[in-house]
């Protein structure tokens, strides 16, 4: 294996794709939750997870300046419901990603609710469910199809309890097994994802190109700096209230 020859994983989904541009070939797309496993049991030396992943286990370091975030709606990551928030006892959850459920547990919390969180069977069942938690494609999919839930942006609903950005997931690399080749990597796909934004807006298969450039170009943030880890040491302290796990702060790298 030479010094750049390391293995790298992220996520089948629209917002990651400036992230591994050009390195597509070298990378494997699983959902959060199985790309957690792979990168915990060292099929993988860098994955793109979950926050939460990187919070919640010892013995990894995140990559400086990257990160999936938002700063206001984030449009793929929500509560679908039909019953008030604060009547509602319980919400079926898509259970690829933690950090969200760890978010809206936050976010509810800090509101006094504290309902019960179901596994979602499966999204074709989504439609007919008072009250989910949808991420990622399959949520813009539910956007994008009829419902008659109310949407409660959990982008916006943590930047008007904030007034800072939420950083939904971070290169997160397996400590002693990352070297300089490899973040040089991952930092350059980000350089380069970024300056071809318009050619990726302009190219890709996932829905239109008008939701795509505000998808991309808007409601997602790519970057990790000073007011993205202010969001994120907030979140950890109400972590530390409402999720009832130890948390290991996190350790940057450059």
């Amino acid at each position: 294996m030479s010094s750049t020859d390391k293995k790298i994983g992220s996520v089948p989904y629209l917002n990651s794709v400036p992230l591994t541009y050009g390195i597509e070939n070298e990378t494997d797309f699983v959902v959060p939750s199985a790309l957690a496993e792979k990168l915990r049991v060292g099929e993988l030396d860098a994955a793109l997870v979950s926050i939460t992943e990187a919070l919640f286990h010892d013995g990894y370091d995140i990559l400086d300046g990257v990160a999936v975030a938002s700063d206001g709606p984030v449009k793929s990551v929500f509560l679908a419901h039909r019953q008030p928030l604060g009547k509602i006892h319980t919400i079926h959850c898509d259970t690829a990603s933690l950090t969200s459920v760890n978010l809206l547990r936050v976010l509810l919390g800090e509101r006094g609710i504290k309902p019960i969180f179901k596994p979602l069977p499966d999204y074709e069942q989504a439609i007919q469910l008072d009250n989910i938690l949808l991420i990622g494609n399959p949520g813009i999919d539910f956007l994008r199809a009829p419902y008659e839930h109310n949407i409660w942006d959990l982008g916006s609903a943590w930047q008007e309890l904030t007034q800072l950005p939420f950083v939904y997931a971070v290169w997160a690399l397996r400590r002693e097994q990352h070297n300089e080749a490899l973040r040089n990597k991952l930092l350059s796909a980000k350089k380069n994802g970024i300056t071809n934004l318009t050619d990726i807006i302009a190219t890709h298969t996932d829905y239109d190109a008008g939701f795509r450039k505000a998808y991309l170009n808007g409601h997602i943030r790519y970057n990790l700096g000073d007011r993205e880890k202010a969001g994120l040491n907030k979140f950890i302290e109400f972590l530390k209230i409402h999720a009832n796990k130890p948390i290991f702060d996190p350790v940057y790298v450059k």
